[in-house]
């Protein structure tokens, strides 16, 4: 019984694994019959800072349930993002449905320069120096897919060199 209570003890004070942020929390409500019934829905943001991320939408009619279940939900749709220093490898463009997001690599010491969205997507992953522009849509759930959709494209000179079997001053020429 008293080793149990030590492991709970242990597990309650050790760091938890992944940060997570909420960017957006909407109320939708639905007309029935009887009248209005609200329900919540939470955009949440997880990452572990080091280059893993992950984005979830969670529903409830409560809240706290519809963060837990956005956490739950962005715990399993995790990426893991190429990082060069404390930037990104190369510019991109993502792309989501009318939303776009245009990322290009900075200079150490510049910050984050992105609005809400982006720049809670882009902090999770540890991305410390970055320069963004949402373009078109400004829906946050399109733009954190977006967002995802332009860090899942980006590449490292050596992913492109193992994937073409040369090395990398080969590719750089």
């Amino acid at each position: 019984m008293a080793n149990n209570r030590m492991s709970n003890r242990n597990r309650e004070n050790s760091v938890p694994e992944f940060q997570e942020k909420m960017v957006t929390l909407g109320r939708v409500s639905k007309t029935v019959k009887g009248g209005r019934v609200a329900k919540f829905t939470a955009l949440m943001v997880v990452g572990d800072g080091k280059g893993r991320v992950g984005y979830g939408l969670g529903k409830a009619s409560e809240v706290p349930d519809a963060i837990r279940k956005g956490i739950e939900d962005a715990k399993k749709n995790m990426i893991k993002v190429s990082l060069k220093g404390t930037t990104i490898p190369h510019e991109v463009l993502g792309e989501f449905s009318a939303a776009r997001v245009l990322m290009k690599p900075a200079a150490p010491g510049t910050g984050v320069i992105a609005g809400g969205a982006v720049r809670a997507v882009l902090e999770m992953a540890g991305v410390k120096d970055i320069r963004t522009k949402s373009l078109r849509s400004n829906n946050p759930i399109n733009v954190v897919k977006a967002t995802f959709e332009g860090l899942q494209s980006l590449r490292t000179i050596e992913d492109v060199s193992k994937a073409r079997g040369k090395n990398a001053e080969e590719i750089l020429g």
